[in-house]
C-alpha cells in the first residue's frame, strides 16, 4: 500500500478533478467513502454535481475562511493511497477505515478529537482512494504535520499486515524524492516518457560517473544538453548547482530549475565533491596487460573493469560496513558508465539496472573514505573509450563484464539484507534481474559459437576435458548450476587455453577459487568468462586465441598429467554419452 502526499491551494479545483472523468477517462463511479463527520455531501450521487461540488468545497473550506490570514497559503492536503498490484479489491467500508487511520496517524484528524481538520475520502477506481483535507482545525489552529509522509508510510505497513495485503518494504529516509503529481501530469501532457526530475537525476548520475574533477562534471552535464546554473558565495566559491532541461518552463516562461540535492540526497555538490576528492586512479596492471593486445579500447576497458568488479564483490562479503558502503557508490558509477556506453542491444536493460541500483547506493551506513579509485577509474576508462559496438570482441567483453556485475549486485543484495536494508536489497535484486536479461542478449552469439566449437572437438579431446571438469568441480556445484547438459562452451574454452600453453586443470581450479559460485544462475557461463579472462583469451571466440604473455602462462604452467583423469573419462559429469553426438552437430 503506497501513500502519495501533496499540498495545494485550490480545494474546488482538486474536487473537480477527482469527480471528473480524468485525463484519460480513467475515473469511474466517483463517490465518497468517508468524511470528517460521516455526513458530507457526495457530488457522485447528484445528477447535477456542480452545485453539490460548490457546497462540499464551502464545507471543507469553512475553517480556512474563518482563520483568514492565519490559514496556511497551501491549505489543501491531498493523499492518494494505492494498493499494490495483485492485492485483493477493498470495499468502500475498508477504504473508509484506511482513510480514518491515515488522517489519525498523520495528525490531520486524530481519533476522538472534535477539533480535527475537515476531510473527505473519494474513490473513483478499484485500487486507490484520495483523501482531501483542509489544514485548519476547528479551534482555528494549524495541525502539527511533522513527518506526515513517514507516519502515513508506517501506518500503511500496519494496515497491510492487518488486512492481509502485500507487505511492502518500509522506507528509511534515504530514497530520492519522488516526482509530484503535477510533474507526472506535465510529463504526460508534453509527451515525455518520464518527468524532468527523473531525466535530470539520471543525467547527473551519468555525468559524475568517473569524472576526474568538478569542471569535468559540469562540462559533461552541458555536453549532455542539460542547462546548469551555479550558486556562488560572496567569495566566488561555488556553493551548489541547479539543473534544468531545455524547453522545460513554468507558467511564467522561466526554466524549471532543480537543485542537485533535490534530485537525490547524494547528488548535492558537497557530496559529489567527496567522490571527486581522490581523483581517478592510474591504469591498473590488468589494464596495462590488456593494452598489449590489439583489442579495441572499449573491450580493453571492460576487461579491466571485470577484475575490479570481482574484487568489489569480495569486499562486499567482508564484515566492513563503512568500506562496503563506499564500494557500493563506486559500483553505481561503474553501472552508470556501462549503461551510457552500451550497444543498442543491451542499452535498455543496462540503463534499467543502473537506475534500480541507484537506490542500493544509499543507506544509513556511513561510507568511510575507503579507496574507491579503482572503481572510479574503471568507470572513467569505459566512458572515455566510448560506446561498444555490441559485436565481436566488444560484444564478448560486454557479456563478460555483465556476467560479473550480476554476481556483484547479488553480493550487494546479501550485504543489505544482512543489515535490514529492505529497499536497498530489493533494488539490488532488481538490478541483477535486468543485468541477467542484458547478459543473455550480449552473450547469445559468443556462447553459441563456443557451444558449436566444443561440440566439434575430437571425441577423445572433448572427453578428456569433460573428465577434468568432473574431477575438479564439486558435485553440488555441478548440480546447482545445471551443468550436466551444458559443458560444450566450457570444454571449448579449456581446449583453447591448453592450445596457447596453459594447464587446463590448474586454470580451472584458479577460476573456481576466485570466489563463490552458489549465486550464479549458470555456473558454466560464469566459469567460461573467468577462464577466458585469466587466460587472456578473446571474449569473442571468432577473434582467434592469441598466445598469452609468459607471466600469465607461468601461473598455470603444464603439470604432469595423471592417468586417473583419463580413466574416468567414460562418464563425464554423470551424462550418458551419445555416440552420434559429433555427427549430429554437423
Amino acid at each position: 500500500m503506497v501513500p502519495d502526499i501533496g499540498r495545494g491551494s485550490r480545494t474546488h479545483g482538486l474536487l473537480v478533478y477527482l469527480y471528473g472523468p480524468g485525463r484519460r477517462e480513467e475515473h469511474t463511479d466517483a463517490h465518497l467513502v468517508g468524511s470528517w463527520d460521516g455526513f458530507a455531501l457526495d457530488p457522485g450521487l447528484d445528477p447535477d454535481p456542480k452545485v453539490t461540488l460548490a457546497r462540499l468545497t464551502a464545507a471543507l473550506d469553512l475553517r480556512v475562511k474563518q482563520a483568514g490570514d492565519r490559514a496556511p497559503a497551501k491549505h489543501v492536503w491531498h493523499c492518494s493511497v494505492r494498493t499494490a498490484p495483485g492485492d485483493r479489491r477493498l470495499d468502500d467500508e475498508e477504504w473508509n477505515a484506511v482513510a480514518q487511520r491515515i488522517v489519525h496517524a498523520t495528525g490531520i484528524a486524530p481519533a476522538g478529537d472534535p477539533d480535527g481538520c475537515r476531510w473527505i475520502a473519494v474513490r473513483h477506481a478499484e485500487d486507490h482512494v484520495h483523501i482531501v483535507a483542509t489544514l485548519v482545525r476547528g479551534d482555528l489552529r494549524n495541525p502539527r504535520l511533522n513527518y506526515d509522509f513517514n507516519k502515513a508510510q508506517a501506518e500503511c505497513r500496519r494496515i497491510e499486515k492487518e488486512m492481509g495485503l502485500r507487505r511492502l518494504n518500509a522506507g528509511d529516509g534515504t530514497a530520492a524524492k519522488n516526482p509530484s503529481s503535477a510533474e507526472k501530469f506535465k510529463a504526460e501532457r508534453t509527451g515525455r516518457p518520464e518527468t524532468s526530475r527523473e531525466t535530470l537525476r539520471e543525467a547527473v548520475r551519468r555525468a559524475v560517473a568517473g569524472a576526474d574533477s568538478e569542471d569535468e562534471f559540469f562540462t559533461r552535464l552541458r555536453e549532455a544538453g542539460v542547462r546548469v546554473k551555479l550558486r556562488h558565495a560572496p567569495s566566488g566559491d561555488a556553493l551548489g548547482y541547479n539543473v534544468a532541461l531545455p524547453g522545460d518552463r513554468n507558467r511564467d516562461g522561466d526554466p524549471v530549475w532543480y537543485p542537485g540535492s533535490k534530485l537525490a540526497p547524494d547528488l548535492s555538490l558537497p557530496k559529489i565533491r567527496l567522490r571527486l576528492t581522490d581523483g581517478a586512479a592510474e591504469p591498473s596492471a590488468p589494464a596495462v596487460a590488456a593494452a598489449r593486445t590489439n583489442w579495441s579500447p572499449p573491450a580493453r576497458q571492460r576487461r579491466n573493469a571485470v577484475v575490479i568488479a570481482e574484487h568489489s564483490a569480495t569486499l562486499l562479503e567482508r564484515d566492513e560496513d563503512g568500506e562496503a558502503a563506499a564500494e557500493l557508490v563506486g559500483i553505481g558509477e561503474l553501472l552508470d558508465a556501462v549503461a551510457q556506453t552500451s550497444p543498442a542491444t543491451t542499452r535498455a536493460e543496462l540503463a534499467a539496472a543502473a537506475r534500480a541500483f541507484e537506490r542500493a547506493t544509499r543507506s544509513h551506513v556511513r561510507a568511510e573514505r575507503a579507496d574507491t579509485r579503482a572503481l572510479r577509474s574503471a568507470a572513467r576508462g569505459i566512458v572515455q573509450a566510448g560506446g561498444a559496438l555490441g559485436r565481436g570482441e566488444d560484444g564478448g567483453t560486454t557479456a563478460m563484464l555483465v556476467s560479473t556485475l550480476v554476481l556483484v549486485t547479488l553480493a550487494a543484495a546479501r550485504w543489505h539484507s544482512a543489515r535490514g536494508h529492505a529497499q536497498q536489497a530489493d533494488a539490488s535484486r532488481q538490478a541483477a534481474a535486468h543485468l541477467r536479461t542484458a547478459y543473455r542478449q550480449a552473450a547469445a552469439t559468443p556462447m553459441r559459437m563456443l557451444h558449436d566449437q566444443g561440440g566439434a572437438l575430437p571425441e577423445a579431446q572433448r572427453r578428456t576435458h569433460e573428465a577434468t571438469l568432473r574431477a575438479v568441480l564439486p558435485e553440488k556445484v555441478v548440480r546447482a548450476g545445471g551443468m550436466e547438459a551444458r559443458t560444450d562452451a566450457l570444454v571449448a574454452t579449456l581446449a583453447q587455453a591448453e592450445r596457447v600453453g596453459h594447464d587446463s586443470e590448474a586454470l580451472l581450479r584458479q577460476a573456481i577459487d576466485m570466489r563463490e559460485l552458489d549465486s550464479a544462475d549458470d555456473v558454466s557461463d560464469v566459469l567460461v568468462w573467468r577462464l577466458r579472462r585469466i587466460a587472456q583469451l578473446p571474449a569473442h571466440p571468432g577473434d582467434g586465441a592469441r598466445r598469452p604473455p609468459a607471466a600469465t602462462r607461468q601461473a598455470t604452467a603444464p603439470s604432469s598429467r595423471t592417468s586417473e583423469r583419463n580413466a574416468t573419462a567414460a562418464a563425464p559429469l554423470g551424462i550418458v554419452q551419445d555416440p552420434n553426438r559429433r555427427s549430429s552437430r554437423r
